[in-house]
């Protein structure tokens, strides 16, 4: 299973912000937005910080690719 952030690059597109801006706003760092670009895991803890600061729900920044999990069985 693999997290994909797209929804999140999208919010950030919508609302003229950079991943820059998103490491102010959050208070996260840059190793946080780097494994989102790379699908990675972050904590809990890194998606309350940006959902917080972009005052949104979790499911709007990111979503979980269950399908792989399953075909790699």
């Amino acid at each position: 299973m693999s997290a994909s952030y797209k929804k999140l690059w999208k919010i950030l597109i919508d609302r003229d912000m950079n991943k820059s801006d998103l490491i102010q706003k959050a208070n996260i760092t840059s190793n946080i937005v780097a494994k989102m670009g790379r699908g990675e895991d972050v904590s809990m803890e890194s998606l309350r910080k940006i959902c917080l600061a972009l005052d949104c729900e979790i499911g709007d920044i990111m979503e979980l690719n269950i399908k792989e999990t399953k075909d790699n069985k």
